[in-house]
């Protein structure tokens, strides 16, 4: 079945809304290695339609990120259809995704994210008055239920198509899950094979190799990668390969991993400038960025303690060159 926007594969890879790691230097690096689609972090529609800075700068793409979804989140169908509209107007992104799958207790405190789920009609009144704002798609990111009580996948998908949503992303969880357990891709079949729209399958894809696997298993139009692709945009050029049937490329050295945390950070440090509280909050990239390399816990501990980029060029620079990594006493 057809996207309701232009994707450029067959079946397209998605790097997921992710609050703090989705911004657009990251976005920009997956897009290069091989995601399709890009999604904006979650924006709050109170926030948008107030016109906080933060909102609008977090909201604010580059062409080369196309195509891209803006994320919205809320509890009340007006405020949401504001945010939509407001969003088409300045923004204009490809599609408009509702959240309802943030777990985050913040959120969901005020019903937001995956709190609407409690309430499916709630959640088709806001997928309906989003649809009535703008002429662009809206689609939608659940998770399988609130609880184990309320677990209801394709009950909850097919509501939300029948609302007027034209793709959905499941992630094969509950709230109370948060990130525990198990996707149950099942569901994700399941849901696959109710819909008459796309549905995106989403959870615990770590390696191209579970992206193969997803798509095998459920069906699933399309697979959207998050805690995947933390460290690794290689993953979306690796999953293509196999997808396509080509050889999957040797995974990355620590020099290409270097290059590229450090091309990262310099696209973080242009948009938010060079100031150490930049570079604080730039050090849990470099963390993942190290993950699965010789001494990695060591070098993480030096990379956390950084406050210039400076820093980061000579601890790499010392680590290639065979030094020592060891946390200084």
């Amino acid at each position: 079945m057809d996207f309701p926007f232009r994707v450029p594969s067959a079946v397209p890879l998605f790097l997921a809304p992710m609050a703090g790691v989705s911004e657009a230097p990251f976005r920009r690096l997956c897009r290069r290695f091989g995601a399709d689609v890009v999604v904006s972090e979650f924006l709050s529609s109170e926030g948008l339609r107030r016109g906080s800075e933060r909102s609008f700068r977090m909201a604010s793409f580059d062409a080369v990120e196309r195509p891209i979804g803006i994320q919205i989140f809320g509890a009340e169908p007006a405020a949401m259809a504001e945010a939509a509209a407001l969003v088409t107007e300045v923004f204009a992104p490809e599609y408009v995704d509702i959240n309802f799958g943030c777990p985050v207790k913040k959120v969901v405190k005020r019903n937001g994210g995956s709190g609407c789920l409690k309430d499916l009609d709630l959640v088709q009144r806001i997928i309906r008055a989003v649809v009535a704002a703008t002429p662009l798609p809206v689609t939608v990111k659940i998770r399988s239920g609130w609880d184990e009580s309320l677990r209801d996948p394709v009950g909850i998908a097919r509501r939300c198509e029948d609302a007027g949503a034209r793709m959905l992303t499941l992630h094969a969880r509950t709230r109370t899950q948060m990130f525990a357990g198990s996707a149950q891709w099942d569901e994700i079949a399941a849901v696959t094979a109710a819909l008459g729209i796309p549905v995106v399958g989403n959870g615990d894809v770590n390696t191209a190799a579970d992206v193969g696997r997803m798509r095998e298993q459920t069906g699933c139009a399309g697979v959207m990668i998050a805690r995947g692709a933390f460290g690794n945009p290689w993953i979306f050029r690796d999953a293509r390969a196999l997808l396509d049937g080509r050889p999957v490329p040797p995974p990355p050295t620590a020099e290409e991993r270097f290059q590229v945390a450090l091309e990262h950070a310099r696209l973080a440090l242009a948009l938010e400038g060079d100031t150490p509280k930049a570079v604080l909050e730039f050090r849990k990239h470099l963390g993942w960025y190290a993950r699965g390399l010789p001494g990695a816990a060591a070098l993480r501990e030096r990379l956390h303690r950084v406050a210039t980029l400076a820093e980061v060029e000579r601890i790499f620079s010392d680590y290639l060159a065979g030094g020592a990594v060891l946390v200084p006493a």
